[in-house]
């Protein structure tokens, strides 16, 4: 038992009884004291601003108690192979079922893992294959293992199952062939001492490394860049060809024996099982083409000859998930013509096809029918990934489980909420329970049962506000939720801006955009919006940086990677390219992936601050620079956490335990470091500031008021400016990375693109992010984003609705004009929901 025993009685409204979950003092993160009651067979909603402590009542608390529960039952060598979490801080938890935690998370999505991987469709689609699949004569039975592009028996032999391969970019390895080697002509090298010394092999192997690159002969040039061998030779570093001939006949031994490696060699090696950053650096050197072998298919040539229903199994695979339901139908259905006729192979072919076409209907039930089978985990949204783990539980068919679910609106146009809601109370009607954390005000309002937490964010939260049936909602008068689900009639946050110059794009193809004509105002906020599927994120994460990155004036953020870069995007800037000094994505992507990255480091404002330690005279008198006060240097850092805060003992059956380190009292410094006081406070002490309390401690120092109150604009004023990266949502990572662009002294002109940036968010902090982005704007910047909100589409000076629908049936420009345009048109499915809330805005 994780919890502790009781040590205070409920309050009276909150006696468990039979039917409710009941939690006792839960103290995780920021909760203060927390308990509750909350029915359990119910549709229950925990909802709240972002950081209220929402996510840890829900996960951290309840799904965490439940998970420690089960494990007690789990034998301790089979404990070692389950992700286990934190223990939850509460006096005591009742009435709590099995669980089963549905998150918006990425943990276990691999290059290989699709959407019919995850599904295990794609596990009885080979078994359909290699049962009742029709080969050629000449072709032998193939099991089921055979027609997976994962297994030995079946990949293709080139691509080793990916469908794709990497091809060098041979011009982009030597870039100045007017260089010599030693200048640094081949580009693609090693940095630091490795590419030094594969220079020096390639000098003790006689060739010139000090004459320019267009000079060597052709054959030298092929040979150092493209060679397959791997000669080792004696280095006699710092001795010229002469020196080293009478080394050599001397007898002098080499200090060290080199091999060398071409630079093709190299880069093809890393970049396919290097680290992620080598991988990155070298991608320039490379460009990824469909495998000529399998054409992309990912499978061997024996296992493309066999079809089913007239297709091979990769052409299903590339299918959407309509389209494939419709080929199986009439095998389910036991009306095809092409059933077999052997008795056992009929009857198998009708239940493995029977299998497919139910799991199929719950994935366009859930609105992913849009997505293909061969469709990579990584290429989905977070939304989408949960989406399909809700289907497999759905089609798992358990019973007396709590499912708790992190915001599954998470990318549904307003239209498939809607059909979001008969699937999830179809998993009650099983028996089950369902507690769902939301921020989506049609969610909150179908809920049965709604519990808010706050009222505020971080130190001003972690209490609850309400707790309840939703019509009760109403009348909390310290609810930020209420003052949005009952009052529709709310002003606007901006005036719109009439466009007068355009980003034009001409002829657009990728995915399915095709020939695809679209313009963007410039210097505006444009809102993408569509049915999932439509073609949204290709159009902003693709096709934008895709085309703009051909222009010599644009610079895409150095932290993005270029993936979307490498993708074929077809078309052309025909206007207003040139008016673009700088293209920025800010994504939800963490800020860092380690505890030493935190919110001061990652905006840059703690390097101000740790010049002003340095300024003080006790640090001059000690001898102190600014890089003393850095917790990621041996110096200043405490020794025994070296500089963490806290101390983790990985227990081998157990959930790993943290605890602040007992030397430095998790202020990550050595004691002579935090003697060193700036206006009274230690530099552990800045850390433990909240952004709020900062800004007065700085009131004086410009640019870091510049920075906090860019944070203190979007709602991030409750963070501490220590806090670390792991522990921030994806939400407040994404507005972080939007405060370190506002505290930028701007120039204008630079392009802006963010990806539903209302996922995560409280409706009242997405009221914050819209004046924040209005802010950009009015600065002479452009802001496209892909939206579902309509709440921030009508926020909007433009507005480009794609669709009709998704998939192959979507990709187009169904309206495209102001949001009262776009809302009068009779094509887009937008528009009904963005009418609605036009008509609420102007009341």
């Amino acid at each position: 038992m994780t919890t502790r025993s009781s040590k205070k009685g409920h309050a009276d409204h909150q006696h468990s009884h039979d039917g409710n979950v009941t939690i006792t003092g839960a103290r995780t993160h920021n909760l203060q004291e927390v308990s509750l009651s909350f029915p359990r067979d119910a549709m229950v909603v925990f909802t709240g601003v972002s950081g209220s402590g929402k996510s840890s009542l829900a996960f951290d608390t309840i799904y965490a108690e439940a998970q420690q529960r089960y494990l007690e039952s789990v034998a301790p060598h089979a404990r070692r192979l389950i992700e286990q979490i934190a223990a939850p801080d509460a006096d005591d938890i009742q009435g709590l079922p099995p669980a089963v935690a549905l998150k918006q998370s990425r943990g276990g999505t691999q290059e290989r893992s699709t959407v019919g991987s995850m599904t295990r469709i794609a596990v009885n689609l080979r078994l359909l294959y290699s049962r009742a699949g029709k080969r050629p004569a000449d072709v032998p039975f193939m099991t089921a293992e055979a027609f997976s592009p994962n297994n030995p028996q079946g990949a293709c032999p080139v691509c080793h199952g990916i469908g794709v391969v990497p091809e060098l970019n041979r011009a982009a390895l030597v870039p100045d062939r007017t260089l010599s080697i030693r200048e640094g002509a081949i580009a693609a090298w090693p940095v630091g001492w490795h590419g030094k010394n594969l220079r020096t092999i390639l000098e003790m192997l006689d060739y010139d490394v000090d004459a320019p690159w267009d000079t060597l002969p052709e054959k030298q040039q092929q040979w150092i860049l493209f060679t397959d061998e791997q000669p080792s030779t004696g280095v006699y570093p710092g001795l010229n060809a002469a020196q080293r001939q009478k080394a050599i006949a001397a007898g002098v031994e080499p200090d060290y024996r080199g091999t060398y490696t071409s630079p093709a060699k190299y880069v093809l090696q890393n970049v396919s099982g290097g680290k992620d950053s080598v991988k990155k650096r070298l991608s320039r050197f490379v460009t990824i083409a469909p495998c000529s072998a399998c054409h992309g298919k990912r499978l061997n040539p024996d296992a493309l000859t066999v079809t089913f229903a007239g297709h091979d199994i990769a052409a299903l695979g590339e299918m959407t998930i309509r389209q494939l339901k419709s080929v199986l139908l009439p095998y389910a259905e036991k009306t095809s013509a092409d059933l077999p006729d052997e008795a056992a192979l009929r009857e198998a072919v009708i239940r493995l096809t029977r299998d497919i076409v139910g799991r199929l209907d719950q994935l366009e039930a859930l609105g992913l029918g849009h997505l293909s089978l061969g469709r990579r985990t990584t290429m989905l949204s977070s939304g989408e990934l949960q989406r399909i783990r809700l289907a497999t539980q759905m089609i798992s068919k358990l019973f007396g489980v709590l499912y708790v679910l992190d915001e599954p609106s998470a990318g549904l146009h307003p239209g498939d909420v809607a059909a979001l809601m008969p699937p999830l109370r179809s998993l009650l009607a099983a028996g089950n329970s369902l507690l769902i954390v939301e921020h989506n005000l049609d969610v909150i309002a179908e809920a049965d049962w709604v519990v808010e937490v706050g009222p505020g964010p971080g130190r001003q939260g972690g209490n609850v506000v309400y707790n309840g049936e939703p019509a009760g909602l109403k009348h909390i008068a310290t609810s930020a939720t209420a003052r949005y689900l009952f009052n529709e009639q709310r002003p606007p946050l901006r005036e719109h801006r009439a466009p007068n110059a355009w980003l034009s794009l001409k002829n657009v193809a990728c995915n399915n955009l095709n020939a695809l004509d679209v313009d963007f105002p410039l210097a505006s906020m444009t809102v993408i919006t569509g049915v999932s599927g439509s073609g949204k994120s290709t159009l902003l994460t693709r096709v934008i940086p895709g085309l703009l990155s051909q222009i010599d004036n644009s610079d895409v953020d150095e932290e993005q990677d270029d993936e979307a870069l490498k993708q074929s995007v077809r078309g052309e800037v025909a206007a207003g390219g040139e008016a673009l000094k700088r293209l920025v994505r800010i994504d939800q992507r963490p800020i860092g992936r380690t505890p030493r990255s935190n919110l001061a480091t990652y905006t840059g404002f703690f390097d101000t601050v740790r010049k002003l330690f340095a300024d003080t005279p006790e640090a001059k008198k000690r001898g102190f620079d600014a890089g003393r006060f850095s917790f990621n240097l041996p110096e200043g850092r405490c020794p025994v956490c070296e500089g963490q805060g806290i101390i983790s003992i990985e227990l081998l059956f157990m959930p790993e335990a943290s605890a602040p380190c007992t030397a430095c009292g998790g202020k990550r410094y050595n004691d002579e470091t935090l003697a060193v006081k700036w206006q009274h406070l230690s530099i552990a002490d800045i850390l433990a500031l909240t952004v709020d309390d900062a800004v007065a401690v700085f009131h004086h120092n410009e640019p870091i008021q510049r920075s906090l109150s860019a944070l203190t604009a979007l709602g991030l004023g409750y963070l501490t400016l220590g806090q670390p990266a792991t522990e921030l949502s994806g939400g407040e990572c994404q507005r972080i990375k939007l405060a370190r662009e506002l505290q930028r002294v701007q120039r204008g002109n630079g392009l802006y693109l963010l990806d539903e940036p209302s996922s995560g968010l409280h409706p009242a902090d997405m009221d914050k992010l819209v004046l924040v982005l209005d802010q950009l704007i009015q600065r002479g910047n452009t802001v496209i984003m892909a939206e579902h909100d309509m709440r921030i589409a009508a926020e909007a000076d433009w507005v480009i609705d794609l669709g009709p629908g998704s998939g192959d049936n979507g990709g187009q420009v169904v309206a495209a004009g102001s949001p009262a345009q776009v809302s009068a048109s009779a094509n887009s499915r937008t528009a009904p929901y963005l009418k609605k809330r036009l008509h609420a805005r102007e009341a």
